[in-house]
């Protein structure tokens, strides 16, 4: 370069040739103007601890045999850089000069940000000569270079990173850093906790032990939510049960129950099954990128707020006792169980609008062709979802609200069940205390406190997970999000066990219309 800019230069010498050396002090970097202008000599890819690496040098010096020795300061440290007389005996430059754009039409990947809206163009170079490499760029624009081994992972910029100059810091966040803070544990969906662990190419045996867990724990998951919502079915469709609203929102939540844990076992399927299979069509993947998200948190949604409504109505039951409308509790019950799903899917309709799949083919020169056909066709895809500021965070809030919203009802629901109606208890009988109260209230009402507080104990987990600071790291602590992902689909699977076996009246409700059937099936 005929010019060079320094900052802060605290050291110089002029040597015999009439080279000129500069310690860049805050550049770290040591640089040498001779007869073809400047050029950067020791520490020009950043501060650092390397042995190419320099911290703030601040003097430097010759011996006698032209080695040279660098003060640098905040790696506390004397740096020697030999002389080697061998090197400049023949020495060979060859220049190959390559000229490019980019465009809009570029391709993009993620840099510091989780949102791939950086261009980017890929050089393929081959090495057959041991030696002195440098590669320049010249640009208007701002640009950043990066060398990798064998190949580049626009979804993993830091993957086989060999080296990167004057480019930012590679986020050691799989999702969730300060571009993209939006996504925390509260937004996690199963793409984001197994993509990294998820091997392509792999058949599901050859896969982690995680993965094969997860694959059957989510089969055990769906044979159970099936047997649950059909028993669930059998004991709510029975008139007996749908005597007050409670029955008419367990009879919607015994069928919406079913529809989560199968978009659940949907999802995870795809979701492995595509990342293993990397010639799936792109139209499947669009597809179910775009759709099966929503549609897994509407039902996951929804049956979540019906339990809610269930708890809500029991408190009311026991503030008012014998002034119990029932009447009006279906009819509220109707038209909550027609409008919740549509209050529920109008807060999701931006997921539509803004999810995307993001797909990274590498172009036919820039593949290795001495390795086979099936080698040499990798494919890259990520299912994204790109927000403005604004809409960010309204998202957070939406994720938020439909997780604490159900955790709060049910949880002051059942404080009130057992508190509340203790304390009506001893305003009317003054002969026992308060304590006794609680404890006969929990005794008599034991049917309607279980599956408030079972429900509140299971959406403990995500809501920790959701409230963690800083970066989340999946490949890390793969379990600490996936156990609790898990988790908060356990709900859907239990509402006989909850709602039905405590309760004496949808108890005999179930095993009369266990008789119907019985005397329906021909011998």
């Amino acid at each position: 370069n005929p010019t060079i800019t320094l900052d802060c230069p605290s050291g110089i010498i002029l040597d015999a040739r009439k080279y000129l050396f500069i310690a860049d002090q805050d550049n770290h970097r040591i640089v040498v103007l001779g007869l073809n202008g400047f050029r950067c000599l020791f520490g020009c890819y950043g501060i650092g601890l390397q042995s190419n690496q320099l911290g703030n040098p601040s003097s430097l010096s010759f011996d006698g045999s032209g080695n040279m020795f660098v003060t640098d300061t905040s790696n506390h440290r004397i740096q020697k850089f030999k002389y080697m007389k061998k090197s400049c005996g023949n020495p060979v430059n060859i220049q190959f000069i390559y000229s490019s754009k980019l465009t809009d039409n570029s391709p993009t990947y993620y840099r510091d940000c989780q949102v791939p809206q950086c261009h980017y163009e890929t050089l393929q170079i081959h090495v057959n000569t041991t030696g002195l490499y440098v590669l320049w760029s010249k640009s208007n624009i701002n640009t950043y270079g990066y060398i990798y081994k064998n190949d580049f992972n626009p979804l993993k910029p830091s993957e086989n990173l060999l080296l990167s100059h004057d480019g930012p810091k590679e986020s050691s966040c799989v999702i969730g850093d300060q571009c993209n803070f939006y996504i925390k544990g509260i937004g996690l969906t199963l793409d984001d906790i197994l993509r990294d662990e998820l091997q392509s190419d792999k058949v599901l045996n050859n896969q982690s032990f995680s993965i094969k867990l997860s694959a059957g724990l989510t089969i055990v998951m769906f044979v159970a939510g099936l047997i649950n919502s059909i028993l669930s079915f059998i004991t709510f469709q029975h008139k007996d049960s749908q005597q007050v609203g409670c029955g008419m929102y367990l009879l919607a939540s015994s069928i919406t129950s079913l529809l989560a844990i199968t978009m659940f076992i949907i999802k995870f399927w795809f979701v492995v099954l595509t990342h293993i299979n990397v010639s799936t069509s792109l139209p499947v993947l669009r597809g179910g990128c775009a759709s099966i998200e929503s549609i897994l948190k509407l039902f996951l949604y929804l049956d979540g707020w019906l339990n809610a409504c269930v708890a809500v109505e029991r408190a009311v039951l026991i503030l008012k006792g014998v002034k119990f409308d029932k009447k009006k509790s279906k009819s509220i019950a109707r038209r909550t169980i027609l409008i919740l799903p549509l209050c529920i899917l109008g807060t999701l309709i931006h997921e539509l609008a803004f999810r995307r799949l993001f797909e990274y083919e590498p172009a036919p020169e820039t593949i290795d062709t001495s390795k086979n056909n099936e080698d040499t066709t990798k494919r890259y895809v990520s299912c994204i979802t790109r927000y403005s500021p604004s809409v960010q965070d309204y998202n957070t809030t939406v994720l938020f609200f439909h997780l604490v919203g159900p955790f709060i009802v049910n949880l002051f629901s059942a404080l009130f069940i057992i508190f509340g109606g203790a304390r009506q208890r001893s305003m009317a009988r003054t002969n026992q205390n308060f304590k006794e109260h609680v404890k006969e209230q929990f005794r008599e009402h034991k049917q309607l406190i279980i599956s408030p507080i079972v429900l509140l104990v299971l959406s403990i987990p995500r809501l920790i997970i959701s409230l963690l600071p800083g970066c989340v790291k999946t490949s890390e602590n793969l379990w600490l999000y996936l156990g609790p992902y898990f988790i908060s689909f356990t709900p859907p699977m239990l509402i006989f066990l909850i709602f039905v076996f405590p309760s004496e009246l949808y108890m005999k409700a179930f095993k009369q219309s266990l008789i119907r059937i019985r005397k329906r099936t021909p011998p």
